[in-house]
């Protein structure tokens, strides 16, 4: 992977699978313009991994929505593969979100008429990935095999995470988003969703981003960089 900064050579190089250049973002508050990410350089390949640490409100999570397009930049460009997420309009960000990424929000975003089991296999459905021996391996190794015909509202806030997780991953995306993804769990489930999202990574080529404030979930990964006031160290 590699990780750009400004200042370095602008010297000609292929692009890689996930491109971030240049990237800013501020946002309006009462007292002027907030500031979050200045000029952020970020290149990963097919099969890496990143960890990105830092404080809370460094910018972290907004970088992610960015990458997804879930929100636009003030300047620089996103392209996943050979897909300008900068200039594509919103049906063709949402078209980029169901076919080849995968999120994992901080807060779970399930949907409460469906069942453990649907809500997994809904984005593999939509992207016309549905694997039943995927989805059942995925539901037996995060402890969900047993729940399937529950509803979110009948599970505990871990529960609900594992199930978000899983739905992430169930597609097998091309780029795995991930923003604390072991928040709600316990230090051995979170070593196995990340082992998980690790496995995924190894058997299909792809990317992996996560944000944690685990340093030790981070070392897992093959690279870790740190946001610090708006700058990717």
């Amino acid at each position: 992977m590699m990780l750009r900064h400004q200042g370095h050579s602008n010297q000609e190089r292929q692009p890689a699978a996930l491109d971030v250049d240049q990237i800013s973002k501020s946002y309006l508050t009462p007292s002027g313009p907030l500031d979050v990410l200045r000029g952020i350089d970020l290149h990963l390949e097919h099969g890496e991994t990143l960890a990105l640490t830092g404080e809370s409100g460094s910018g972290k999570s907004t970088l992610l929505h960015l990458i997804a397009g879930l929100d636009v930049a003030d300047s620089g460009r996103v392209t996943i593969g050979k897909t300008s997420v900068t200039d594509a309009t919103d049906q063709e960000r949402a078209a980029l979100r169901r076919l080849q990424i995968g999120i994992v929000f901080q807060q779970f975003n399930l949907i409460p008429s469906l069942t453990v089991g649907d809500n997994i296999a809904f984005q593999a459905r939509l992207s016309d990935r549905f694997d039943r021996p995927w989805i059942d391996e995925l539901a037996e190794r995060l402890g969900l095999d047993a729940l399937s015909t529950r509803y979110p509202e009948q599970l505990s806030g871990g529960q609900q995470q594992r199930v978000a997780i899983a739905r992430a991953l169930a597609s097998r995306p091309t780029l795995l988003l991930a923003d604390e993804p072991t928040g709600n769990l316990d230090e051995q489930t979170g070593d196995r969703v990340v082992e998980l999202a690790l496995d995924l990574v190894e058997r299909t080529g792809c990317m992996f981003l996560m944000v944690t404030h685990s340093l030790r979930l981070a070392s897992k990964l093959q690279r870790q960089a740190r946001l610090e006031a708006g700058r990717l160290l």
